[in-house]
């Protein structure tokens, strides 16, 4: 009984029975996972498995049908969007969106406005405390920078950044956050190999600080890296969760979605 309590006390994220229909189109069907405290999950699929509209339940952008999201154990089914950034979720998306005319620095800046307890008058009269806190955010942006390796850019602007580099901004950008679980969905979409390994080492710092992910990712080198568990989708279907190794091994699972490149890895 105490093992399989220590065992539900480490679970920070439980999806059950998620299901999303557009029109005729099920998005996602009866859907169900937990990812523990400081785990990485990777979900994988064709496109229009329904992974990134399980990131927008997730998330807040679309209410499911059926199902409940659990964080740390309570629903937040009814939680906005902002609650939810407030809960401890941070996301980065398909397509970089950065202020593209702010500075790097500023983009993460805009990441902690709710971690930030200023108002609108305290900021109008520059009210010490007020001073104290833009200063104290300002430091944490910059020690950001310097973790993701985006120091030397901090006041370039966001849009003269490649697309790498980019990628890492959105990341700094969530890591603002403070959350407890961050989502990226497609990180290594548009990398060379080289920019794919540095994201690698990036996911692993992040999980060394203790910061739980989940990532939607076509890149299956680094997915089988640097996930702990996979998630397969096909047409809103969970078909496979399991361990890297485990997933490899699922012929039914390679031969229809990893395809004949990824034999090779195995």
């Amino acid at each position: 009984m105490d093992a399989l309590k220590r065992e539900h006390d480490n679970l920070l994220l439980q999806v059950r029975g998620l299901t999303k229909q557009f029109g005729g189109v099920r998005a996602q069907d009866n859907v169900s996972f937990e990812v523990e405290q400081g785990g990485v999950l990777g979900l994988i699929g064709p496109n229009g498995a329904g992974k990134t509209t399980l990131f927008n339940m997730i998330t807040g952008v679309y209410a499911p049908d059926k199902g409940e999201i659990l964080l740390n154990g309570r629903s937040i089914n009814a939680l906005p969007v902002h609650k939810r950034v407030e809960a401890g979720i941070a996301r980065t998306f398909q397509n970089v969106e950065l202020f593209p005319g702010m500075t790097v620095l500023e983009n993460v800046l805009v990441g902690m406005h709710v971690r930030l307890a200023s108002g609108f008058w305290g900021a109008v009269l520059r009210l010490p405390r007020v001073v104290k806190e833009e200063r104290a955010a300002r430091e944490k942006a910059l020690a950001i920078l310097e973790f993701t390796g985006l120091l030397p850019h901090a006041d370039r602007p966001a849009g003269d950044l490649p697309v790498g580099r980019q990628k890492t901004a959105e990341i700094a950008r969530a890591l603002a956050a403070d959350p407890k679980l961050m989502l990226l969905d497609e990180p290594a979409a548009g990398l060379n190999r080289v920019e794919s390994t540095a994201l690698g080492e990036l996911i692993r710092k992040i999980k060394d600080r203790g910061i739980t992910l989940m990532l939607v990712e076509h890149d299956m080198g680094l997915a089988m890296d640097v996930c702990d568990k996979i998630l397969v989708l096909d047409r809103g279907e969970a078909i496979a969760f399991a361990t890297p190794q485990q997933i490899t091994n699922d012929r039914k699972v390679m031969d229809a979605y990893l395809g004949e490149e990824f034999q090779c890895l195995n």
